[in-house]
C-alpha cells in the first residue's frame, strides 16, 4: 500500500497510476470472460464479477480525487475488500 501513495503523492488524475491502469485491464478482462458464462447467470454471478471489478477501478479513481494520503489509503482498501470478494465469487467459476 505504501508503494501506491508514494506513487500517488506525484500523480494529479487516476489516469496516471499504474495500479488504476492494471484494475482497468482487469475489468476488461472480467467482462470478456463472463461473456461466456451461461445466460442463467447473467443476473447473478456475471453481474456481480463485474461489479466487483468496476468497483476496484472506480475506488480508485475516487481515492486520487480526494484532498488527502489518509483518504486514498482508505479508498484503496476498500477497492481490496471489492478484490478479495471477486477472489471468493471465482471460486465459484
Amino acid at each position: 500500500m505504501r508503494e501506491i501513495v508514494t506513487e500517488k503523492a506525484n500523480i494529479k488524475i487516476h489516469k496516471d497510476l499504474d495500479v488504476w491502469k492494471n484494475s482497468m485491464d482487469l475489468v476488461e478482462e472480467f467482462y470478456r470472460r463472463t461473456d461466456r458464462f451461461p445466460d442463467s447467470e447473467k443476473y447473478g454471478l456475471t453481474n456481480q464479477i463485474r461489479r466487483c471489478g468496476v468497483s476496484v477501478s472506480s475506488n480508485i479513481a475516487e481515492g486520487v480525487a480526494r484532498n488527502t494520503d489518509k483518504e486514498f489509503v482508505q479508498f484503496c482498501y476498500i477497492a481490496l475488500g471489492s478484490l478479495s470478494e471477486l477472489e471468493t465469487q471465482l471460486v465459484y467459476c
